[in-house]
C-alpha cells in the first residue's frame, strides 16, 4: 500500500525500525561508556557489559517509571482553559488589562517598561467582589 508521497507504509516502519535499533544502541554504549568510567573508580564497583547497561535502564526506567511528556502538555492546555474560564467572568476592560499584563510577561527583556505595565495590572483599582464597586469609585461620584 501507497500513501500519499508515492512511497510504501514498509519503508516507513522499517526507518523506524533502524532508527529505533541505533538509538538504543547509542543509550546503551553511553550507559556503558559512562558507568565503567565513573563507577569503578569513584566507587570500586564492577566493569559492565553492554548487556547489562541496557539491563540497568530497564530497571531504572521501571524501578522510576516511563514519564512521558504528554502530561506536560496536558496541564497547559489545562491552565489555558482556567485562563479562558477566569476572563469570561471579567469586563472588557480587565480583560484588556490582562491581556496587556500577559503580552508584557511573555516580551523577552527585563526593561522599564515592562515593569511599568505589570505594576499598573496589579494596581487595586477594580473591585475585589464582582457584586460591590470599589472604595475609589464611591469617593468620586
Amino acid at each position: 500500500m501507497r500513501n500519499e508521497y508515492g512511497r510504501g507504509k514498509g519503508a516507513k516502519v522499517a526507518k523506524f525500525l533502524v532508527l529505533g535499533v541505533i538509538f538504543i544502541a547509542v543509550i546503551g554504549f553511553a550507559t556503558m561508556y559512562l558507568w565503567n568510567l565513573l563507577i569503578p573508580e569513584l566507587f570500586h564497583g564492577p566493569v559492565i557489559t553492554f548487556w547489562q547497561a541496557l539491563g540497568l535502564l530497564l530497571l531504572g526506567k521501571l524501578l522510576f517509571g516511563w514519564h512521558s511528556h504528554h502530561d506536560k502538555w496536558n496541564r497547559g492546555r489545562e491552565w489555558k482553559s482556567r485562563l479562558k474560564e477566569k476572563m469570561a467572568h471579567m469586563t472588557p476592560e480587565e480583560q484588556e488589562r490582562m491581556r496587556e499584563a500577559l503580552r508584557n510577561r511573555c516580551r523577552p527583556g527585563f526593561g522599564r517598561g515592562r515593569r511599568e505595565a505589570w505594576e499598573r495590572y496589579w494596581e487595586d483599582d477594580f473591585p475585589k467582589e464582582p457584586g460591590k464597586p470599589n472604595s475609589e469609585a464611591n469617593e468620586s461620584h
